[in-house]
């Protein structure tokens, strides 16, 4: 039997005590900040460690946190970044599940962020759920809750269907994938025009796609740290191997559903979705009549619930793309409060 549980979070509902460990980062003060292609000049709120893995014939380094728990419960939850994120954006959250008892790691996918960028990758989100699988495996983890955003809750999706029992639950902030964009009528752009796209990015594109997409126009200056941090990986010297693996990624995400198994997942699961959240891979190539019609986060929300075994929706009525940015007290309790359902 399915069941939906809606509860409409908006400001003031929740609060969490500011923690320690959330003033920005050293070496992200100008818009034009240049880092290397392995984000070298960013700093991360906690050491980074790496894990090494052989995959597709190449010798790769994968860079991931962890942070041990205050008090511990004897629990670990992974944290999975989006597309335009890194796990470093994930910081109150690591902050606030530690502070709650909580093991917490968050890697940085390869192809993304302080993690190895591969001249040639066959992406898949099966290969990054086996290389994740392979990163706990190596941390002596066997089970763990998944927190997915954006990309990333298409990753953590994937990896409940393939490693089940090492799920204990899932959850899903803002997932892109709710639809299958190409299904939909959107048109296919190859590699290499996503790649010609990709080398045009910079501070300012970064910040109007986020601010009309993510936000609902609406901006806050501590939003300006992450656009820096994306930035500056486009305007370092790594710039085209940045820009072809992201061109990559943008096919990986665009080509492989998930939504179409949500029915097989077996795992507890709850939605977090901002209801003012647009996001719709391919916007700009679909019609004028499917471009409304995309990226509604209400409906795509309701419907993931309603596919999803059992699963659970909790909806910020007045949030976008990422709640755990733009509101971090307010999301960090719910999904505490979530994760403490399973014991």
């Amino acid at each position: 039997m399915r069941r939906l549980i809606l509860a409409s979070l908006t400001a003031g509902l929740f609060a969490w005590p500011l923690l320690a460990g959330s003033a920005p980062p050293t070496g992200d003060a100008a818009s034009d900040s240049a880092y290397g292609m392995e984000l070298e000049g960013f700093d991360y709120p906690h050491p980074v460690q790496r894990f090494a893995l052989t995959s597709q014939g190449d010798a790769l380094q994968m860079a991931y946190l962890d942070v041990a728990a205050r008090r511990p419960n004897g629990r670990t939850v992974v944290l999975l970044h989006g597309k335009n994120f890194c796990a470093a954006t994930w910081e109150t959250t690591i902050a606030a599940l530690a502070e709650a008892g909580y093991r917490v790691i968050a890697p940085d996918q390869i192809g993304f962020c302080k993690s190895s960028k591969p001249a040639h990758y066959q992406y898949s989100l099966q290969q990054l759920a086996a290389n994740t699988r392979g990163l706990l495996q190596s941390l002596g983890i066997e089970r763990a809750s998944l927190v997915g955003h954006s990309m990333g809750g298409m990753l953590a999706a994937r990896y409940a269907l393939m490693y089940p029992q090492q799920v204990e639950r899932l959850a899903l902030v803002n997932p892109i994938g709710l639809e299958d964009w190409k299904a939909l009528g959107v048109p296919w752009a190859s590699v290499d025009a996503n790649y010609t796209n990709e080398l045009k990015t910079s501070f300012e594109s970064i910040k109007r796609y986020q601010r009309e997409v993510y936000y609902g126009g609406d901006w806050k200056p501590e939003y300006d740290r992450w656009v820096r941090m994306l930035a500056g990986l486009y305007a370092g010297p790594g710039r085209e191997r940045v820009a072809w693996n992201q061109a990559l990624t943008s096919d990986m995400v665009f080509t492989q559903p998930v939504v179409h198994e949500f029915p097989q997942l077996r795992v507890p699961t709850t939605l977090f979705i901002g209801q003012r959240d647009r996001t719709a891979i391919g916007r700009d190539r679909a019609s004028p009549e499917l471009r409304q019609r995309l990226g509604d986060y209400p409906i795509l929300g309701r419907r993931a619930a309603q596919t999803i075994p059992d699963a659970k929706l909790v909806a910020f009525d007045d949030l976008g793309h990422s709640p755990q940015v733009e509101a971090p007290q307010r999301f960090n309790a719910a999904l505490i409060a979530d994760l403490a359902l399973t014991r």
